[in-house]
């Protein structure tokens, strides 16, 4: 089975060595989604809401690109930098999946790159897949 990289100018550009996303068959991978706004490289806001409302918007940019979006996802992860925050980021992500939202793990972690409160990736169906 062939991987394919997909890349996407609508969400942050990669900064490293990864891709936004790798779709395989009839799954896409995304990498962890931060709120950095694509145009100006810099995190939106310095809140937890509008920063999970820019990794969303992120996310969905990646999910296009390769042939899917938020209603195909099956998985996400969530990454806070401080768990008090849950209820902030679950409100505004529950927001993105009112119906059949897909399986989560949220998970505190030590730091975020660029001083992030929040970062989210997904596995998720591509066009095409039942």
């Amino acid at each position: 089975m062939q991987r394919e990289i997909i890349s996407t100018p609508d969400a942050p550009a990669a900064v490293g060595p990864y891709s936004q996303a790798v779709r395989v068959g009839q799954l896409v991978f995304t990498a962890g989604q931060i709120a950095l706004v694509p145009e100006t490289g810099k995190l939106a806001g310095d809140d937890v809401e509008t920063q999970t409302r820019q990794v969303m918007k992120n996310l969905s940019a990646v999910l296009a690109a390769a042939g899917s979006g938020l209603d195909r996802v099956v998985k996400t992860t969530i990454f806070v930098t401080d768990i008090n925050d849950f209820a902030l980021v679950n409100r505004v992500y529950g927001s993105f999946f009112s119906d059949n939202p897909p399986a989560r793990s949220t998970v505190q972690v030590a730091a975020l790159p660029l001083g992030a409160k929040v970062e989210i990736e997904a596995v998720a169906l591509v066009d095409g897949a039942e």
